[in-house]
């Protein structure tokens, strides 16, 4: 009987190691995506109002052309501006029609993230019950 208790113990060991914690960690770094993706958003709704409101037709920036190199650039109408839509496909908004995406966008990913966090909840009890588990086996080999 000492040997099945053992047997129970390294298979419940290896569940928790092996497929509860990595699942958890890849849940937690999707969820993370998508706040950073809501932060992204949330950006450029704040960046659209402030150029409606300030009446801003043109502008000069700085862009990152990757590797944290930088070029200067000028945007003579800003009426238009593309936005990732996901899928890596970008579509040319105005500011109205982007303001109107970001408003459904948004929602959908506080969704998701409400959905990640229940799933990482629920990750959580699971590791926690197998834990449970381990300690019960563990005071029933030392009686």
């Amino acid at each position: 009987m000492d040997r099945y208790r053992e047997e129970q113990l390294r298979r419940f060991e290896d569940f928790v190691d092996r497929r509860l914690k990595p699942d958890l960690v890849r849940a937690i770094a999707e969820r993370d995506k998508v706040f950073e993706q809501q932060k992204i958003y949330s950006d450029l709704k704040r960046n659209i109002e402030n150029l409606e409101k300030n009446g801003v037709t043109s502008l000069r920036s700085l862009v990152n052309l990757g590797s944290e190199v930088y070029v200067q650039s000028e945007v003579p109408d800003t009426r238009y501006i593309f936005v990732d839509v996901g899928l890596g496909f970008h579509v040319e908004f105005t500011w109205s029609e982007a303001l109107d995406f970001i408003s459904v966008k948004e929602p959908r990913l506080a969704k998701q993230i409400e959905e990640y966090t229940q799933l990482i909840a629920s990750i959580k009890a699971q590791i926690k019950l197998v834990c449970e588990g381990i300690r019960e086996l563990l005071q029933l080999q030392s009686e």
